[in-house]
């Protein structure tokens, strides 16, 4: 399989404005993040996932991409960039860019281009109304429309932001004359240069991409069948041309984005999954108070499975990510490491978002940055050591981009390295883990014993026909409980926190805050 890698990959994902900062702009950069892979290495991630990093006035992030053959400057140049993949690969690890496919700046040269009243090649670029009093209210997967400033006697239509105008894929269902078939001219020269783009940085050396708002390409497309097509012609072309490159899809939908063709998906904070009763929630399942669900998640969580086995797809189950509240904002340090002995032990791909492997805290009341607004609080610099600035960045404190946890007490990457009882140590070890043992690697098997709603303690098992059987036992609740429960002889306990099970013929007691997990060979 051209993928292999996936089977054991483990992935990180850097916020690169707020990783490292090595020029002392109060910025992060690439040169930074090269000078910690060694440091992803030895946490036990194999893979990266890099935020936008192309040229971008940055009114969200740089998911307003004005150039997307160019890097932002900020970050280093596309020289520099080369140079982190080929750092990367040089140690075994891959590194994913974040592909923006549905809208760009409206300082990109392509939409000034399709603004001008003489048609030319980017005037069916994005999605244009015949009239600038047009109304579009009802298009699907929009949020608005550019009104004005252009030659054009048009509105131009955004996706999110007003200054991310869509790019043009075309309608399902067109009830206008200005709207084009998904699969006329236009829709499929815009498709056309994207898988350029593609082909520009794959052959720069990246590994694949993860796909921003996958799921919204193309418009008035409820049951989002079109859209499915249009990436089966993605993949089509990805096979042909570049068949080791990688796609991660923010769909949040696995029945759909696996069948178009994507190799992964996310469970995200939105969308049908459940995955906030997990973590995000008043009462998380993961919290000691007990009073979590974690069923609601299980149901929905194995009919997408059956389907992602089907199709041979991944689900991924991140710790978080540049868009939610920190993990740490809902859980403890305990709590914690629990959470993470159940995201490590799962069947598809691992992601964690930069600094909750330390337990990085979400600033509260944070001034909006680059359009995050709320999310701005999980998008503060990295926490290396006990140093000015925790060891970001040589800048002023107060030129940094994004301020840095104010408090003193805030945990560091150092600090938690030499501690063996850290939440660091304990992820580095659950990583240590997953990686030693086949069973626990990404498409073994997975079985669910015990999930109960509004109940604890949360049993499955990992298996392959080469190791055997490992069992997990988690009870993240504030008190011991009992099931029926047969554990075979001879088990070997390969990880545990918070105390061992203890098996009684067809009965196991569990104890509080606790995780187990069980090796039970063939």
């Amino acid at each position: 399989m051209a993928h292999e890698w996936l089977d054991k990959a483990l992935f990180y994902e850097i916020y690169p404005q707020s990783f490292m900062d090595t020029n002392a702009d109060g910025i992060g950069d690439f040169q930074g993040i090269i000078e910690k892979l060694d440091y992803i290495l030895e946490l036990g991630c194999n893979a990266i996932w890099l935020n936008p990093c192309f040229d971008s006035p940055f009114v969200d992030a740089g998911y307003d991409v004005r150039n997307y053959y160019k890097v932002a400057p900020r970050y280093g140049t596309n020289e520099d960039l080369k140079r982190l993949f080929r750092e990367a690969h040089m140690r075994g690890m891959h590194v994913l860019l974040d592909l923006v496919p549905g809208h760009t700046s409206s300082d990109c040269e392509w939409f000034k281009k399709s603004g001008m009243a003489d048609k030319n090649e980017y005037t069916d670029r994005y999605v244009w109304t015949d009239n600038i009093w047009s109304n579009t209210e009802a298009v699907h997967n929009t949020t608005g429309f550019i009104r004005g400033g252009y030659e054009r006697n048009g509105a131009a239509l955004v996706n999110f932001f007003t200054a991310q105008p869509a790019l043009n894929y075309g309608f399902a269902r067109v009830d206008q004359p200005w709207q084009q078939k998904y699969d006329e001219p236009g829709p499929m020269a815009t498709r056309e240069a994207m898988k350029d783009v593609m082909r520009f940085w794959l052959d720069m050396g990246c590994d694949g991409f993860r796909v921003d708002m996958a799921g919204s390409l193309v418009k008035n497309d409820e049951d989002q069948a079109a859209t499915i097509s249009l990436w089966q012609d993605f993949r089509k072309f990805l096979d042909e041309e570049y068949p080791n490159a990688v796609m991660v899809s923010e769909w949040g939908e696995p029945d759909k984005s696996l069948a178009a063709g994507f190799h992964m998906d996310f469970l995200l904070h939105f969308g049908p999954s459940n995955y906030m009763d997990l973590f995000r929630v008043e009462h998380p399942f993961f919290s000691r108070e007990g009073k979590g669900d974690a069923a609601t998640f299980f149901g929905k969580y194995m009919r997408n499975k059956h389907l992602a086995d089907r199709g041979d797809g991944l689900i991924c189950i991140p710790s978080g990510n540049h868009d939610m509240q920190r993990i740490s904002k809902y859980l403890d340090e305990s709590e914690l490491k629990i959470a993470f002995a159940f995201l490590l032990s799962m069947p598809g791909v691992p992601f964690i978002y930069y600094g909750d492997e330390i337990g990085m805290r979400y600033l509260e009341g944070l001034k909006s940055v680059e359009g995050g607004y709320e999310r701005t609080g999980s998008r503060s610099p990295m926490q290396w050591n006990k140093k000015a600035n925790a060891g970001f960045s040589a800048a002023p404190s107060d030129e940094l981009y994004i301020p840095i946890d104010p408090d003193k007490q805030r945990p560091d990457v150092m600090t938690q390295r030499r501690n063996i009882n850290s939440l660091y140590s304990t992820i580095q070890q659950l990583a240590e883990v997953r990686a030693e043992h086949s069973a626990l690697h990404n498409r073994s098997g997975f079985k669910l014993l015990h999930c109960e709603k509004f109940s604890y303690p949360l049993v499955y098992e990992r298996f392959d026909e080469k190791e055997g059987t490992v069992l997990v036992i988690i009870n993240p609740s504030g008190r011991d409980t009992e099931i029926e429960l047969t554990i075979p002889e001879g088990g070997e306990t390969i990880f545990t926190y918070g105390g061992k099970v203890a098996a009684h013929g067809d009965k196991v007691k569990i104890p509080a805050e606790s995780a187990n997990f069980i090796l039970i060979n063939v």
